[in-house]
């Protein structure tokens, strides 16, 4: 995974498509407002904050690989107080929280390269015919920006931690890791990006992390490479789209 420490404050200003997008995954969830959930890579808190107000009686595991992230999620949610937990971990690896009964997720698991083993984790952790219910970015994702990098880097030297898969490959995963009722599907979300925050945005989400891997200098003429080649500021997502249950 991309264990990277986000820049999380300037992430919690600039991720409105993340947000919007959150707020639809989490209309699929279905919640009796008791439950403990987890949210597998919270990011600064934004749609954790609807999350618990779906869940007046129940609680939340605020959990991100980045500490900057995990405190400016705690900064956001402090008035939830008890009913949220804080965790930093890598989904790649196994979980050190208990049991719980619905997982969501929202534009993390493309960070991760190993989706055998993040399945598998997540089944570990939630209960029998609990939820998973995520998206995040699926096959074809920013080709774009992909087909940019790729003209400025042939060799592929850069480090690209991006894991986009397809929806086929997702259900086998799923299903070898122990749910049911699988569904994946992918959508297109194109995303329009205003001109002056374009660079800012590529630097802070898209790009961090292969940024934070090449030297201080070739940074910003390599963010300005690729917002040059995107004048309109229009970002080709294609979100990847997950409803299961764990198996009984």
């Amino acid at each position: 995974m991309s264990t990277r420490d986000w820049d999380a404050a300037t992430y919690d200003r600039i991720a409105n498509p993340m947000t919007r997008w959150g707020e639809a995954v989490l209309e699929r969830l279905v919640l009796t407002g008791s439950e403990r959930v987890l949210d597998a890579g919270c990011g600064s808190g934004r749609v954790t904050e609807q999350l618990l107000q779906r869940l007046p009686a129940g609680s939340v595991i605020a959990l991100d690989a980045s500490p900057g992230m995990v405190e400016e999620a705690r900064r956001r949610l402090a008035a939830f107080g008890e009913r949220v937990q804080y965790v930093v971990a890598d989904l790649a690896r196994p979980l050190p929280i208990a049991p719980v009964d619905a997982i969501l997720s929202t534009a993390t698991f493309h960070w991760i390269a190993d989706h055998e083993a993040l399945f598998a984790n997540l089944a570990a952790v939630l209960g029998p015919g609990g939820q998973l219910v995520a998206q995040c970015g699926g096959a074809g994702n920013l080709a774009s920006v992909m087909a940019v990098i790729d003209r400025i880097d042939p060799d592929r030297r850069l480090w690209r931690p991006w894991h986009f898969a397809t929806p086929e490959d997702t259900e086998r995963r799923l299903l070898a890791a122990g749910f049911r009722d699988v569904e994946t599907w992918l959508h297109d979300e194109p995303t329009t990006i205003p001109g002056d925050a374009v660079a800012d945005y590529l630097r802070t989400i898209v790009l961090g992390a292969t940024l934070d891997r090449m030297p201080e200098p070739d940074r910003e003429p390599f963010v300005r490479a690729v917002a040059d080649a995107l004048p309109d500021g229009r970002l080709d997502y294609v979100r990847l789209n997950i409803v299961a249950r764990r198996t009984a």
